[in-house]
């Protein structure tokens, strides 16, 4: 089994599409930087929080409607929550977007997974992302470990061996 290193390392070197390498830049959390509060409302009215996840991998994806890559790498992010169900959180912050667009893109493309609008660009704001999409890795002890800006299909190897090194 590869270490924790070992699959983050493999996650940063071939967590891209497949053919499509310039499509993403992974690169560590930076050392030091505190992991901001994660606490929002999904669609359905459930509260979830950050903290409250400790002992599971966490998944933040930062995406927006009009995001074509965004659009892009949703469906594989809807396949890794129903794979991995309990073992990993996937949380898909929706950046400052009017939440009946975000109704209406959730209902119509079919998505199950965990919607949290993000109406005023807050959560953004706090986890400093400015490229969409952009998606954190959060271990199990809830330290954030990685950064990926650009879409992923998170279906692959690299991304699930980054799972299953962080007890998922």
């Amino acid at each position: 089994m590869p270490t924790r290193r070992q699959a983050l390392a493999g996650l940063l070197l071939a967590g891209v599409l497949p053919g499509a390498r310039a499509q993403n830049v992974s690169k560590p959390w930076p050392a030091g930087q505190v992991v901001p509060p994660l606490a929002a409302t999904d669609l359905n009215g459930r509260p979830w929080d950050l903290a409250a996840l400790r002992g599971r991998a966490v998944l933040i994806n930062f995406w927006a409607t009009w995001c074509a890559p965004c659009k892009e790498e949703m469906p594989t992010l809807q396949t890794l929550a129903d794979l991995e169900g309990e073992r990993l959180a996937v949380l898909a912050v929706n950046v400052r977007e009017p939440l009946p667009r975000v109704r209406r893109y959730v209902q119509s493309s079919g998505l199950t997974l965990t919607v949290l609008p993000d109406p005023k660009g807050e959560i953004t704001r706090a986890w400093g992302t400015t490229v969409f999409p952009s998606t954190v890795l959060v271990d199990a002890r809830g330290q954030a470990r990685q950064i990926i800006r650009g879409a992923v299909d998170w279906t692959g190897e690299p991304a699930l061996s980054w799972i299953k090194a962080q007890g998922g």
